[in-house]
């Protein structure tokens, strides 16, 4: 598949097909035309003479410094340079793959002016598979995502960094060994590529591609959890959810009937002593799909922002260039803080289900820790301290970074959004999150085989699934391998497939 790039219609589901599937790309003829014709209007006004910001002027609080004429180019080099002040972990291949075609597609709606080179260059590094080096830390998110996008266009201009044999080797040579020209940058073409919210929006991508498959590991999880527990299936009627018809809410209900049809495990309240699940069960569709609900919302604002354009100044369609706002990232910044948190969620009943499937006291007649000679064997005992060590780090991380601004460049920008913070921490919030769904599923499945009644049609195609990787615990072993095979299979999807 090759996803055409015209600046207007990029998806979360295109953005991870480029980033995670190496997907080739072309530019549509229309959004070379803006780009060139953008492009055109900057240099004639430059030709007029007249002041235009980060062209003939310095950036941030060194804005009222004029540059001489013969000085412009080199100030859009100087500000890759100065600005390269990353630090941290750097960025997988897929992060900053992503973060490379956001930052095209922007400069595609043809208010940027930049050059068609310039934009082709993006391109065909993309398609070549060049893999800048990026640390992962160093912007405040506003006025753009600063040192990250310098860093991407340090290794593009041939003076920073790419991946070549599992080593970090100097860009200019790999560049030019793939065909590609390192670029020369012109004028306002530095501050055109680094000032963008494209950072904070390549991760929250990855991270909203991802939580919508996690919200299916966690409505499997439930469903396999129910029937190893012999929950009451009373609660996922659909009559109760169309009494409140949040969408999120009425899908979960709907996955959780599917996977448990014709069950013999479940059970009727009519049927038994019990009258009501726990929460954790019970609720099952009101957490999960409240989730689900945050989700739809983030991948709303995600698919706005991936095509606006978020740099400053800007050329506008009638010539105009004015100096906006669009760099900051406080719409990315609140929407990532909410994703974190309704993704944490999903690990929070996760473990708490996971708690109750290992517990002699509470999972319906099931060995304790599910393993027959308890005392020699510990059985699943220590994959729920692992649930619970890392569902506590997400309630640290889920702090809400937008909450927090300091102030940068001699108080110029008075306000930052810090979005970059919210959308690393979404990051991890996510990997956490789903080991923790991952411990869940191997519970259930190891709770399964203590169970001689059949469960229902989804949940034993899952667990078909789940015999193809691995293997009940009969003694103790080493069961870390066993939970990290699940979490490969939700990463391959191969278990979401079946909600």
């Amino acid at each position: 598949m090759t996803v055409k790039l015209n600046g207007n219609s990029l998806s979360v589901g295109k953005t991870v097909a480029v980033s995670r599937k190496k997907e080739e790309i072309e530019i549509s003829n229309e959004a070379l035309e803006k780009v060139k014709s953008s492009r055109e209007s900057l240099e004639e006004r430059i030709e007029d003479g007249d002041t235009i910001y980060g062209v003939n002027t310095g950036f941030g609080d060194l804005a009222d410094q004029t540059i001489d004429n013969n000085q412009i180019e080199k100030l859009q080099q100087n500000i890759i340079e100065s600005h390269s002040c990353g630090v941290g972990a750097t960025l997988s291949e897929e992060e900053a793959r992503a973060l490379m075609l956001l930052r095209l597609n922007s400069l595609l709606m043809g208010n940027s002016g930049v050059r068609v080179k310039t934009v082709q260059t993006i391109k065909d590094a993309l398609n070549k598979e060049i893999y800048p080096f990026i640390p992962r830390k160093g912007s405040v998110g506003a006025s753009g995502d600063l040192a990250p996008l310098s860093h991407m266009v340090l290794a593009l201009t041939g003076r920073g960094k790419v991946r070549e044999e599992d080593k970090w080797v100097l860009s200019r040579n790999v560049l030019r060994k793939n065909g590609i020209t390192p670029l020369e940058l012109k004028e306002k073409e530095g501050l055109a590529l680094v000032n963008g919210t494209n950072f904070m929006a390549a991760l929250g991508c990855l991270a909203l591609y991802d939580a919508k498959k996690l919200a299916d590991a966690a409505d499997l999880a439930g469903a396999l959890a129910l029937e190893a527990m012999k929950g009451i299936e009373d609660a996922f009627k659909e009559e109760i959810h169309n009494l409140r018809p949040h969408e999120g809410q009425k899908e979960t209900a709907e996955n959780i009937r599917e996977l448990v049809k014709h069950s013999q495990l479940v059970q009727y309240s009519s049927d038994d002593t019990r009258v009501q699940n726990s929460y954790s069960l019970r609720c099952i569709p009101q957490i999960h799909g409240a989730t689900r609900d945050v989700i739809s919302f983030v991948e709303e604002k995600l698919e706005t922002e991936i095509n606006s354009v978020t740099d400053n100044p800007l050329i506008l369609e009638d010539g105009q260039v004015v100096s906006g706002g669009n760099f900051h990232g406080q719409p990315l910044a609140l929407s990532l803080d909410s994703l974190k948190n309704a993704v944490a969620e999903l690990a929070n009943v996760s473990e708490r289900r996971t708690a109750k499937l290992v517990d002699g006291n509470n999972n319906f007649d099931l060995p304790s820790f599910l393993i027959e000679d308890g005392g020699l064997n510990s059985g699943l005992m220590i994959p729920q301290y692992t649930a619970a060590s890392l569902v506590s780090e997400n309630k640290v991380l889920t702090h809400p970074s937008s909450t927090d601004s300091v102030p940068t460049s001699a108080n110029q920008e008075d306000h930052v959004s810090m979005g970059a913070n919210s959308a690393n921490h979404l990051a991890e919030v996510v990997e956490n999150t789903m080991t923790v769904i991952s411990i869940e599923i191997f519970s259930s499945y190891q709770a399964l085989y203590h169970r001689e009644k059949s469960p229902g049609k989804g949940t034993s195609q899952a667990i078909k699934e789940l015999n193809e990787e691995i293997n009940p615990v009969d003694e103790d072993r080493v069961i870390r391998d066993d939970f990290l095979k699940v979490k490969s299979m939700l990463k391959k999807e191969t278990l979401t497939k079946i909600v």
